[in-house]
């Protein structure tokens, strides 16, 4: 049977162990390890961070290494299972494995909640919703308030386009876990996509969880772009630039707003956001042909040409640009 590996968006399932280490609690895992580099609940609980800040191959190396050293142990086997099933790179036989893996802990351990919804996200990452709709519904049996089984659910109706459904399912994630700024940032896209803007609302509260996450603020400041809220938006992208000095998006998206939104266009400062994007990254091909569009309407045909052959330099096949080199050679 040939099964068709897809992409579970947005929310990676951790499993973490939870076993008291020596010093568990100290901030400096790598010391630790050093100290004891043989500790299971040490690898499980730095692969872990490891595999949040997605670092996989760490993460992978971590959890494998831990379920050398005990295969028996249920929390060993659940993270090497989770880092097989959630890196980027996974194969189908990853998941296969990591399946057989969850099973294996079920067997041993049928209320484990961890186990039956990463077991739902082997099926979900080979098209059988029905099979993970059946694990997820399990795990919600035990814990009608597992905020994960919500989360799974809602990327399922996803992938089966039922839009109404998964919003539901993300609403009652972020009910069992208010802070579970993932979920809001979901909403917020959904609603945005539908052109409602109750979707500042979910991206809002995101922010205020994650003040400093900037893909966070993006996402509030492009909404609030979208829906004319101009002066709100600049100001989130002030705010992510002092945040990341290098955030390209932010860079471009500023120099847009004084060229083309704002009532008074202001190309100086449209270009001075273009070249600030662009030396931040070269290959930002929309800033060299909106500063390509900036030369031109001020009159400065030999620097626009510039700027459009650079845009094409990087992509060949962006025909606005190679359609204005046309149209003024």
């Amino acid at each position: 049977m040939k099964y068709i590996l897809i992409i579970i968006p947005f929310f990676v399932l951790l499993s973490c162990g939870d076993s008291k280490s020596p010093n568990a609690k100290t901030t400096n895992l790598d010391s630790l390890l050093v100290l004891y580099p043989d500790s299971i609940p040490l690898l499980i609980k730095h692969g872990s961070k490891m595999l949040k800040e997605f670092q996989y191959d760490k993460a992978f190396a971590e959890g494998a290494k831990a379920f050398r050293l005990d295969s028996n142990n249920i929390e060993a086997r659940l993270f090497y299972a989770d880092v097989l099933n959630n890196r980027p790179n996974r194969t189908v036989s990853d998941v296969l494995v990591a399946q057989r893996h969850f099973k294996v802990i079920i067997k041993k351990d049928p209320k484990n909640l961890k186990a039956l919804v990463s077991l739902a996200t082997t099926f979900s990452q080979q098209q059988d919703f029905d099979k993970s709709f059946q694990y997820i519904n399990e795990a919600l049996k035990i814990n009608p308030r597992y905020r994960d089984a919500y989360v799974l659910k809602g990327t399922n109706y996803l992938h089966l386009n039922n839009i109404e459904l998964a919003k539901s399912s993300y609403e009652t994630a972020v009910q069992q876990d208010p802070k579970f700024f993932e979920a809001y940032v979901m909403l917020g896209s959904l609603y945005e996509s539908e052109n409602n803007k109750i979707c500042l609302e979910y991206y809002t509260t995101a922010a205020q969880l994650q003040p400093k996450n900037t893909d966070v603020l993006y996402a509030l400041a492009f909404a609030d772009q979208e829906f004319n809220k101009l002066n709100e938006a600049k100001s989130i992208y002030r705010k992510m630039i002092a945040l990341d000095t290098t955030y390209a998006e932010a860079l471009f998206q500023q120099g847009y707003i004084k060229q083309w939104l704002e009532k008074e266009r202001d190309l100086d400062s449209a270009m001075y956001f273009y070249n600030s994007c662009i030396q931040t990254k070269p290959e930002y091909v929309e800033a060299w042909h909106n500063l390509g569009i900036c030369y031109l309407d001020k009159g400065d045909k030999a620097n626009a040409m510039l700027s459009f052959r650079k845009a094409i330099s990087f992509n060949p096949n962006f025909t606005l640009s190679k359609e204005l080199i046309e149209k003024y050679n």
